[in-house]
């Protein structure tokens, strides 16, 4: 284990977490995400395997990295991935090893991927209504979300966190009944401000809701307070309820950036790393590792590439220019 980060960018940033996603297919289609049809996915040959992804995970951790969370598309839709889970945890004793879900396999799976060493797991709910997330998701299977959650918390995940992403004119009136829902389940609710990342490229500004609006939604009814001593390179800005009823998190990408304090790099399917969720330019890694580079030669190219890493996303700025890859590609 390294003491001194090693991944360290121009901005003096030190990479701690690492994303890596599995899979860039997903059995949702979010409409802040995907298109209902038509998507190109990936070539199964292209997809890193669990050694190679273990392989390049195990020399991160060499560099300063703590932190690993599996993302897609949807993880869980790919075979076995508990061979992968206990196959990362081996690199490390007590490695913060998470996953971002959508939980709809979560009852299938929850009890065995506890036991392979995952720590924690995110799970995306946007509505607590059966015909709304049917609108959003293209697919009605909020029962199965629900049982999920339940699952996870029967497997002994905790904390147990939510990603809420509210779009206006879809769900913007949720704030408040998820609020009160996460409190009277006892998990951590995050709103992610829907980000220039869907594969349509339909994002605009207009539909955006805002971090200090869904606060003020939430503050009128359960009165909240910035929550102090929390991680300065943690995605959330968290608020905690005045009444001891938990806490709320706000993840502003776009009204409130936190670039300056990035810690994360992303590890793509196919085996691209890159440094921003909005970068231009990915690095290959997988043809590194398929054409015999050694472990050194992956942390050479590794520490160039987040030496080379962007100051910011420039999303409120002329010259954004959206990623070719949506966020279900890249992995969050």
């Amino acid at each position: 284990m390294s003491d001194v980060p090693s991944l360290i960018d121009t901005h003096g940033r030190a990479v701690r977490d690492l994303r890596i996603s599995v899979t860039d297919r997903c059995n949702l289609r979010c409409v802040y995400c995907m298109p209902a049809e038509g998507m190109p996915w990936l070539p199964k040959g292209d997809l890193l395997t669990y050694e190679e992804i273990a392989r390049f995970a195990g020399v991160c951790l060499t560099l300063g990295v703590t932190g690993i969370r599996l993302t897609g598309g949807e993880p869980t839709v790919r075979a076995d991935l508990p061979v992968l889970v206990r196959m990362l945890g081996a690199l490390r004793p007590g490695l913060d090893l998470s996953m971002t879900t959508n939980g709809l396999k979560l009852v299938a799976m929850a009890d065995e991927l506890r036991a392979a060493g995952l720590a924690r797991v995110n799970v995306s709910l946007d509505t607590l209504d059966r015909e709304r997330f049917h609108r959003l998701a293209r697919r009605d299977r909020l029962h199965d979300v629900l049982a999920g959650f339940e699952a996870a918390k029967r497997a002994g995940f905790r904390p147990i966190k939510i990603n809420a992403v509210l779009m206006r004119g879809f769900n913007e009136d949720e704030a408040v009944p998820l609020a009160r829902w996460a409190r009277e389940q006892g998990f951590e609710l995050r709103f992610i401000e829907w980000m220039p990342l869907d594969f349509s490229h339909t994002w605009s500004r207009e539909k955006l809701v805002p971090a200090d609006e869904i606060l003020a939604r939430i503050g009128d009814v359960f009165p909240i307070r910035v929550a102090h001593g929390e991680d300065p390179s943690a995605p959330a800005t968290l608020y905690e309820y005045l009444d001891g009823g938990g806490r709320v998190g706000v993840i502003a990408s776009v009204t409130r950036p936190f670039c300056g304090h990035c810690d994360r790099i992303r590890l793509t399917a196919d085996g691209q790393i890159r440094t921003c969720l909005f970068s231009l330019k990915e690095y290959d890694f997988r043809r590194l590792m398929r054409g015999g580079g050694s472990d050194d030669e992956i942390a050479a190219l590794l520490k160039a590439a987040v030496w080379r890493k962007e100051p910011g996303h420039l999303i409120n700025s002329p010259y954004f220019k959206q990623p070719e890859r949506g966020m279900s590609a890249i992995g969050g």
